[in-house]
């Protein structure tokens, strides 16, 4: 181990005493406003950095002579300068909106960024309501990329053998509670969010940081507006409903509104259904997004309200007439985040989300009425050394209570009320050695107060340039997560659920072409088991569980060789087993 840290510091010692050239400039649009977050690297390094909240970049390079430096930001077209590193500085920087940003879904092993935007997979608004058999929903999208699997019966994420719970969603990182509409056993839901509202969605399919936890297979983080590209008025008029967005822009503010309603009356009426609905499904939603700028920071609030009423009779095949179930939902969520600038290269990423989720279900003559109340709130802290070495830290807590009251004819009225309560911190260290390779390290620990038991999961990844598009990455980490809340209402003496992940990914970017090929494999333990046919008040759970699920993922993406066209491929292959 010492040879090992001797050998890493000889490498970042030696990188010291080569000359050094500052890089700088300012990322702005084309009517000048700053773009926060766009990302600045010479092609073929790792030698890069972020543009900060006012636009601005700087970062060193080794390398010399003349090269080629790549502008790279979420729904715009990327800009590609080629000179001479000397010449490389007080750069002014216009980039133009792209009509279709297709190119900018980009999938690397777990959450590795050494590139522009290989972190994840990324789509853009336009994205998703143009991809075939979407309907509008960012999830419906993600189920065309590889490592994702869809299920008739729910509408939901199921990625690499996980269950759909197994994917946890956020909003400028921090967590939404309930990010799909209320629904019934065995009928298809979706997301409650509108794509308009966001500017792009990162999709992590294993691997990802230690900044997240409480998700054994994914993590799906929609990203809001930082500032709307222009004020506009648009109407949607569909089939089964309609829609308005309403944007205004002030000097350092912004507001986006969003409403939608719906009703599958006209389309449940013409096409014949397997359900059985005498009321239809009928949603009623809105969204709005504030923005504040400051002077060294971007104040985002966002809150959203939906409503959802709807009665059918379920197939049972121990109740031949059927079995009546009627769901009466009101979800609203707010957040609120921050980001910006401490000084001496220090910044700060913090939020705080608050959900309530009220659900009111007939089920024959039974009768529940759930609230749930849960809060999650962060404080992330990150310091830029130098060139090659930063490090993040920070806390997140979340809590959650639920109350039931159950109803039941000629019997007394039950409550019940779960208290499920989480600690965690994590710190990640992401050093660069010489300009081909990069890596990150990091740990999550974590405190589950129901069972009072703590965790503490490693991640690592690595990343090497083996050319000046290509790039061979690999990742590994321990993820752990609470068992489901309907199962912790009725046994609190369990613990988290625990899968590994292992992967080995190699990418190719170059202009508009994209190949991407990755291993995978995912050993689960500790998962929940239980006995009997049936979940009862009696049912014994235990952590006795356990699977695995191993594969490859193919995607390819061109939308250079034929002019005026692209198109994608994208092949998964998936052999997985779980006993839980």
């Amino acid at each position: 181990m010492k040879l090992i840290v001797l050998f890493i510091f000889v490498l970042v010692a030696s990188q010291s005493i080569v000359a050094q050239t500052q890089i700088s400039g300012k990322v702005t649009d084309q009517k000048g406003n700053p773009l926060s977050g766009a990302n600045i690297f010479l092609v073929g390094s790792y030698d890069g950095a972020t543009s900060d909240t006012v636009g601005k970049f700087n970062f060193t390079t080794d390398l010399e002579g003349t090269q080629k430096l790549q502008i790279s930001f979420i729904s715009f077209e990327d800009v590609y300068l080629n000179m001479d590193v000397s010449a490389m500085q007080n750069l002014q920087v216009k980039l133009k909106q792209s009509i279709s940003s297709l190119e900018q879904v980009v999938l690397s092993a777990g959450s590795m960024d050494a590139s522009d935007n290989s972190k994840a997979a990324v789509l853009t608004p336009m994205d998703i309501v143009t991809t075939a058999g979407a309907l509008g929903d960012a999830v419906g999208a993600l189920q065309t990329l590889p490592g994702t699997s869809s299920n008739a019966n729910d509408g939901r994420l199921f990625v690499r053998g996980g269950d759909a719970s197994e994917t946890q969603v956020f909003i400028d990182g921090t967590r939404v509670f309930q990010p799909f509409l209320a629904t019934a056993n065995n009928t298809p839901t979706r997301g409650r969010n509108s794509p308009f509202v966001f500017k792009g969605v990162n999709f992590s399919t294993g691997g990802y940081s230690a900044e997240y936890g409480q998700a054994l297979s994914s993590i799906l983080n929609l990203e809001t507006v930082d500032e709307p590209n222009e004020e506009e008025v648009n109407l949607q008029l569909m089939s089964v409903g309609g829609g308005a967005q309403f944007t205004k822009i002030w000097d350092k503010s912004s507001l986006i509104f969003n409403t939608s309603y719906f009703n599958l009356k006209p389309y449940q009426e013409i096409i014949k259904q397997q359900l059985n609905f005498s009321k239809p499904i009928q949603v009623l939603s809105g969204e709005t997004v504030f923005t504040q700028k400051f002077k060294k920071g971007l104040l985002k609030t966002y809150a959203a309200l939906s409503y959802t009423d709807f009665e059918l009779t379920q197939e049972d095949i121990n109740v031949p007439q059927g079995v009546f179930v009627g769901l009466k939902n009101r979800n609203s969520y707010l957040n609120t985040t921050y980001k910006g600038k401490l000084g001496n290269s220090w910044k700060v990423n913090g939020g705080i989300s608050l959900s309530n989720d009220f659900t009111d279900t007939k089920q024959d003559v039974n009768r529940i009425k759930t609230n749930d109340n849960s809060l999650h709130a962060k404080l992330k802290l990150n310091k830029k050394f130098d060139n090659n070495f930063q490090v993040s830290f920070g806390a997140e807590q979340f809590v959650t209570r639920i109350k039931d009251k159950i109803a039941v004819p000629n019997q007394e009225i039950q409550n019940s009320t779960l208290n499920n309560n989480i600690s965690a911190a994590f710190a990640e260290g992401k050093l660069r050695i010489g300009s081909k390779f990069v890596t990150k390290f990091g740990a999550r620990a974590s405190h589950a107060g129901i069972f009072s038991k703590t965790t503490l999961a490693p991640r690592f990844s690595l990343a090497h340039k083996t050319s000046e598009y290509g790039q061979l990455a690999f990742a590994y980490g321990n993820f752990y997560q609470n068992p489901q809340n309907a199962v912790l209402k009725i046994e609190e003496s369990l613990s988290p659920e625990r899968a590994s992940h292992f992967l080995l990914n190699y990418l190719y970017k170059k202009e508009r072409q994209i190949f991407r090929a990755e291993l995978f494999y995912k050993k689960y333990t500790d998962l929940i088991k239980f006995n009997g046919d049936q979940v009862i008040t009696a049912t014994d759970f235990r952590n006795s569980g356990n699977g695995n699920a191993k594969g490859l993922d193919l995607f390819w993406r061109d939308g250079k060789s034929i002019k005026n066209f692209e198109y994608w491929i994208s092949y998964s292959y998936l052999d997985t087993k779980r006993n839980f």
